[in-house]
C-alpha cells in the first residue's frame, strides 16, 4: 500500500505508550506524518512540556500535519470549549501554544472543537461566543500560515455540529462574507459524517472548496480501513479528484498490539481501502 499520503492520529492510536514510542511505531509502519489531539493535560502547559513534545516529533523525523487545540476533558465527554463561556482564556492560550508548535514543526492545520451545548446557556449565546473565539484563534494561527479546522463529530449528543453543512455554516458566519478571517476550513471526517447519517458523497461535492483536512475510519466500529462497510477508497478518490491534495489521517480505534499491522497487508486495489 502507498502510504505517502497518510498520517496517523497518535492520540487515538498507540495512546498507551509514551509519545516517542508512538512516533517510533508510526515510523516503523512506513508512514511519514502524524497528527495529535491536544497532547497536554492542561490548556497552559509549561515551556518544558511544550519543548519536550516539539523535540520528540523533531527527533522522530515525522511531519506533524494536524494538531487539536485544548478541548476540555475529552475522556469525560467534553468536545471542545470554543462555545463555552468562561473558557476563552484557555482556548486562546492553547492557540498561542499551538502556533508556537506549528511554527517550530511546520504544522499547517489546527482543529478547534466547537463544544457541547450547555444546560442553562442559550444556544445563540454559545454560537455568538464560538464565532468570536474562532475569529481570535484564526488571527493567532494566521501569523504562522495555519488553518483553523471546524469538525462535525459523532458520539456526543450535545455536540451541535453533526453534518458537513453544520460546520460550513459556522465557517461562513465566522468569515463574514469575506469580512472575517479566511483561514478556516472543514475537517471532513467521513466516519463521523457517515455515523451521523450525513450523505458523504453529497457533502464532498457540495463543500469541495472548504475541505482543509480529511480523516478516515471504518464503520461500524470505528476500526481500521477494511474492518467495516464504508467505501473509503471511493470517497478518497472523489475527494482527491476534486482537487484536494492534503493528508488523509487515520483516526481509528484499535486494541491490537500492532494497530498499524494492516498496513503491511492492505493494498490500494481493494483489500482495505475499498
Amino acid at each position: 500500500m502507498d502510504t505517502s499520503r497518510y498520517a496517523v492520529n497518535c492520540s487515538i492510536l498507540l495512546a498507551d505508550r509514551p509519545i516517542p514510542d508512538r512516533l517510533a511505531a508510526v515510523k516503523r509502519a512506513g508512514i511519514e506524518a502524524v497528527e495529535f489531539w491536544w497532547p497536554f493535560a492542561t490548556a497552559m502547559p509549561d515551556d518544558a512540556e511544550v519543548d519536550s513534545f516539539i523535540a520528540a516529533v523533531r527527533a522522530s523525523g515525522l511531519r506533524l500535519v494536524g494538531l487539536n487545540l485544548f478541548a476540555g476533558d475529552m475522556p469525560a465527554g467534553d468536545r471542545g470549549i470554543a462555545s463555552w463561556p468562561g473558557r476563552e482564556k484557555e482556548l486562546l492560550a492553547s492557540a498561542r501554544i499551538a502556533a508556537r508548535i506549528g511554527d517550530e514543526l511546520g504544522c499547517p492545520a489546527f482543529n478547534t472543537l466547537y463544544g457541547n451545548r450547555l444546560d442553562g446557556v442559550r444556544t445563540d449565546e454559545q454560537d455568538a461566543l464560538a464565532e468570536r473565539n474562532l475569529r481570535e484563534v484564526a488571527d493567532v494561527l494566521a501569523e504562522i500560515g495555519g488553518t483553523v479546522l471546524v469538525e462535525p463529530v459523532s458520539g456526543a449528543d450535545a455536540y451541535p455540529l453533526k453534518s458537513a453543512d453544520d460546520a460550513v455554516a459556522v465557517i461562513e458566519r465566522v468569515g463574514g462574507a469575506g469580512a472575517g478571517p479566511s483561514n478556516l476550513g472543514l475537517l471532513l471526517d467521513v466516519y463521523h459524517l457517515s455515523v451521523n447519517g450525513d450523505d458523504v458523497p453529497a457533502a464532498i461535492e457540495r463543500h469541495r472548496s472548504r475541505i482543509a483536512h480529511v480523516q478516515i475510519a471504518d464503520a461500524p466500529g470505528r476500526g481500521f480501513p477494511g474492518s467495516g462497510d464504508l467505501p473509503l477508497r471511493t470517497w478518497i478518490d472523489d475527494i482527491t479528484a476534486g482537487g484536494y491534495g492534503g493528508w488523509i489521517a487515520l483516526e481509528y480505534s484499535s486494541d491490537d498490539a500492532d494497530p498499524l499491522g494492516w498496513l503491511a497487508h492492505g493494498n490500494d486495489d481493494g483489500r482495505n481501502l475499498r
